[in-house]
């Protein structure tokens, strides 16, 4: 092997480390932006839930709180593609309702879906919009398994609303908000349509996910080879996801 082929070695191995880190930025980046925006709506959702269930309500509270936890359930009845249509109009920078807010309020508007820093939030705010009411059922679940025995004689005991929510309340119902959030995770490793219609992974590529990174070199410039490696490490990541999901699956059905 001469100079020339080592070089050339080097040089493609060179390649394939970078590709192998762009590949990965791509998977990480939307499913953490997804997480960063679940993860206190489902806590405040959790509190919602915990105060209908272990509380004494007045009518009009009750009311309230249905009201919310039906609103809350009812993006996931819509197809993804309505939904996208909805937040493309409300994102809208002229004549969009979320900038049409902020113009009432004097405040400026924000390119929602052409800013490279805001695309990828706004398209995780709408799968976030339709996807929490599984979180939400998941947990509400949990919140009905916890025995009313041990939320009285914490009462007895003097713990205030505070101290039983985080004491007894999300300790309990910790598999269950985990279990909520990693199939989210897995979700938004698979996250196609709402990018595709939305942004179609502009401005540039900064909504580009792993999904419509391999759609883009597969279908659009024919790269096949890179294409199918970006499938293998979109397909191990996700087997190692789902070997989590049911570790703690098999964990929850021993106890």
């Amino acid at each position: 092997m001469d100079l020339v082929e080592i070089a050339l070695l080097l040089t493609l191995f060179s390649d394939g480390l970078h590709a192998e880190r762009e590949l990965l930025r791509k998977e990480w980046h939307a499913p953490a932006r997804a997480l960063v925006i679940a993860m206190p709506i489902t806590l405040v959702l959790l509190a919602l839930g915990a105060k209908a269930l272990f509380s004494d309500l007045t009518w009009a509270e009750a009311f309230l709180v249905g009201a919310v936890l039906s609103v809350v359930v009812y993006p996931m009845m819509l197809s993804t593609l309505v939904c996208s249509a909805i937040w493309r109009s409300w994102f809208h920078y002229d004549v969009g309702v979320l900038n049409g807010a902020l113009t009432w309020l004097h405040l400026p508007r924000v390119a929602w879906l052409s800013d490279p820093g805001l695309a990828l939030w706004s398209v995780m705010l709408v799968d976030t919009w339709q996807w929490t009411p599984m979180t939400t059922l998941i947990v509400l679940a949990g919140l009905q398994s916890i025995p009313p025995e041990i939320v009285e004689a914490a009462r007895t005991d003097g713990a205030r609303s505070w101290v039983l929510f985080t004491r007894i309340v999300l300790p309990l119902v910790r598999g269950q908000i985990f279990l909520a959030l990693l199939l989210r995770l897995i979700d938004t490793f698979k996250l196609f349509d709402k990018v595709y219609a939305l942004t179609g992974g502009g401005p540039g590529n900064a909504t580009e996910t792993m999904s419509m990174y391999v759609y883009q070199k597969g279908f659009k410039f024919f790269d096949v080879g890179l294409a199918a490696a970006a499938s293998v490490v979109m397909m191990a990541i996700a087997c190692a996801l789902c070997a989590v999901y049911a570790a703690q699956a098999m964990r929850g059905s021993s106890k």
